[in-house]
């Protein structure tokens, strides 16, 4: 009960919900024919593309594939900690 206060508390996530997360990513993915390396560099040229604009969470980022019939679509989710302003 107590590592699981710290757990909320710190943020950290249980080794088995990430594992879970893996399982499910390669099974979307497989699916889908992406490979791991296509899907790690997709993703950090999102990160890239939105660290200009915005600090963001990288911890607590989601990259989801969902599906619908014949459509797949691509979900990025992550916090937003604030805009960065250009200086003049």
């Amino acid at each position: 009960m107590l590592q699981e206060f710290l757990r909320r508390f710190t943020g950290q996530k249980r080794s088995s919900d990430e594992a879970k997360k893996r399982l499910q990513f390669s099974l979307v993915y497989d699916k889908l024919e992406v490979n791991d390396t296509t899907l790690t560099d997709l993703q950090t040229d999102i990160v890239n593309v939105i660290s200009k604009y915005f600090e963001i969470d990288q911890d607590a980022l989601e990259l989801k594939v969902k599906n619908d019939k014949d459509v797949s679509a691509l979900v990025f989710n992550t916090p937003i900690l604030h805009v960065k302003r250009k200086r003049a």
